[in-house]
């Protein structure tokens, strides 16, 4: 993975992380700004397989979402690492 690679991932993981906390406490405007931020970060990441997870997980309203979010921030952070 290049830097530019790792440096993506890195600022995705932060990007998920906050619409996960957005969507748990019940910020619509924090998390649908943090959402557009992540969908931006995905189109740098060559990984379709994690890339399309993530984009369900973002385009679902499920109450669960921001537990799978909040995951993928995790694996994402250890994907750069």
């Amino acid at each position: 993975m290049t830097d530019k690679q790792k440096l993506a991932m890195q600022a995705l993981s932060q990007d998920l992380y906050r619409v996960a906390v957005g969507r748990y406490r019940g910020q619509k405007t924090m998390a649908t700004r943090f959402t557009d931020e992540a969908k931006n970060r995905l189109r740098e990441i060559n990984d379709t397989s994690f890339r399309e997870k993530i984009q369900l997980s973002l385009n679902s309203t499920a109450e669960r979402s921001a537990e799978d979010l909040l995951m993928y921030s995790v694996l994402a952070r250890n994907r750069a690492k």
